[in-house]
């Protein structure tokens, strides 16, 4: 039980200091050319390694270019985390895209469609009073 909380302290804390590298510390400017935010992190249990989920809003182009320059600064990331963190052994960061929230919002706007249409098809001129055609 104290490892689990452990892990879900140090995820906790590489998410924090890694949203703050995307903020200030990064200087990759790939990384600037959409906006991005850390939406989780995955530590394994023994703490050797950490994904950090990401989710990008811009372009298909920029999402790219994003995730390389992120790819590019994974020994940075690291090596920044194992100074500020101070554990015994800094995990090996690795970047993954969260389509979560695109996804998300995609399943939205396809509710919100089908809610219009039922909308119009109820309010149809060839209805009578009780909903019959």
């Amino acid at each position: 039980m104290a490892t689990n909380r452990r892990v879900a302290r140090v995820a906790e804390l590489i998410k924090r200091e890694v949203s703050q590298l995307l903020f200030s510390g990064i200087k990759d400017d790939r990384v600037g050319l959409g906006m991005i935010s850390v939406t989780r992190v995955d530590v394994s249990g023994d703490l050797q390694h950490a994904k950090v989920f990401v989710s990008i809003y811009g372009s298909d182009e920029a999402k790219v270019e994003t995730m390389a320059g992120l790819k590019a600064a994974t020994g940075f990331v690291r090596s920044t985390l194992g100074q500020r963190l101070r554990l015994r052994h800094t995990p090996l960061v690795v970047f993954v895209e969260d389509k979560g929230i695109e996804e998300g919002s995609k399943v939205l706007s396809l509710l919100n469609q089908l809610s219009q249409r039922r909308e119009t098809s109820e309010v149809s001129p060839d209805s009578d009073h009780d909903g019959n055609p």
